[in-house]
């Protein structure tokens, strides 16, 4: 796995992790409808992929592979927030600062494997 240089230990795979873990934890908890229903199966889909493809940009066999793994990250991790956004729950009670949270998280995802993409693209 690619290390930070710093000694504040920084783990993006148990991060994804934790984030793919939450998001079930939140479709489990919505009311269940039509739409939130399809809405939390993508979500459950779309923030497994993000985790699932940072294990696997760990164990790349080459630095294209690396990144082109970080990049599918990346477009996962939107994906997310995508159907965060898209789970109609505009209830105003602890559902809604869960996803709120997640939100947050995944912005600060998509950020993080921006950064990395960056710094990997000048290979």
């Amino acid at each position: 796995m690619i290390k930070p240089q710093n000694s504040k230990k920084f783990d993006l795979e148990d991060r994804t992790f934790k984030f793919a873990k939450k998001c079930r934890t939140l479709v489990k908890k919505i009311p269940k409808t039509i739409s939130s229903i399809e809405d939390g199966k993508q979500l459950i889909r779309s923030s497994g992929s993000v985790h699932s493809n940072y294990i696997e940009a760990n164990e790349a066999f080459s630095k294209i592979d690396f990144y082109h793994r970080v990049k599918i990250c990346r477009k996962e991790v939107k994906e997310s927030r995508s159907w965060l956004k898209l789970l109609d729950l505009n209830r105003g009670d602890s559902l809604d600062l869960e996803r709120n949270r997640l939100t947050r998280e995944a912005e600060e995802l998509m950020r993080i494997f921006g950064s990395i993409i960056t710094r990997e693209k000048k290979f």
